[in-house]
């Protein structure tokens, strides 16, 4: 049966080469024959600019590239971690970069499609932050310093990360509920699919009266997490070395 596949949160880097290894199997013999795979963000755990090639980045876009060709579309959302993929990214690697949010309709039901960090309405330090780094000045600006002044600025990101989610409770970097019915009811679906908390699970709501879903990406820290949508209905799957046919 034919079916689509989303996954999120991989944070492909070159000092954890087990998942980039597991994301190329992925990609070779789970992805084709598939009618679409969507990456809902954090693709990569960093991403500084389209210049910024290297042997993990090449490899990933071959791999990406090679799905495309085969006859499988690959769409990919931006993250909170690589917000600044470019049209120079997505047309070497074969892809179509995505709005968030985006409505598809998959197997004839409206979805939404987002990475999710604005739906953590909680959270209004991220929420301050993310607004400065989409902005196109703020962009422009980063993007015109050297290459490798702008990797030192990537890693002082992470650090300060790393840092301030130390210090935050669970709950405040959770979605928040009534931003999630919000958005939902806004653009008129019974179902939403995101990544960004590495939280999986499919969570039944009730939208304006009528049952709908949430679901959750889960992250490819320790291993792979894909989430297999049919005309039957959607399925959360872990993806381990081995377990890929």
């Amino acid at each position: 049966m034919p079916d689509t596949l989303f996954i999120s949160d991989l944070h492909l880097d070159p000092e954890r080469p087990v998942i980039t290894d597991l994301f190329l199997d992925f990609l070779d013999t789970r992805v084709p024959g598939s009618e679409a795979l969507y990456i809902l963000g954090d693709l990569f755990e960093a991403w500084v600019g389209d210049d910024d090639s290297g042997p993990m980045n090449d490899a990933v876009c071959h791999g990406l590239k090679a799905c495309t060709e085969a006859g499988t579309p690959v769409y990919v959302m931006h993250g909170n971690r690589d917000f600044l993929l470019g049209a120079v990214f997505a047309r070497r690697c074969g892809c179509t970069l995505l709005n968030d949010p985006a409505r598809i309709e998959l197997y004839g039901t409206p979805t939404l499609l987002m990475h999710g960090d604005m739906l953590c309405t909680d959270d209004t330090e991220y929420l301050g932050f993310r607004e400065m780094v989409r902005n196109p000045s703020w962009q422009e600006a980063l993007l015109s310093k050297p290459l490798e002044e702008r990797r030192a600025m990537a890693r002082e990101m992470r650090a300060s990360s790393r840092e301030q989610t130390s210090g935050k409770t669970e709950s405040i970097m959770d979605v928040n509920a009534d931003a999630v019915d919000r958005i939902m009811t806004e653009h008129h679906v019974r179902r939403l699919i995101h990544g960004h908390t590495h939280r999986p699970a499919i969570h039944d709501l009730e939208i304006a009266g009528h049952p709908a879903q949430r679901i959750v990406l889960g992250d490819w820290y320790e291993q792979g997490s894909v989430l297999v949508c049919s005309a039957t209905g959607c399925e959360l799957q872990g993806v381990a070395t081995g377990s890929i046919n």
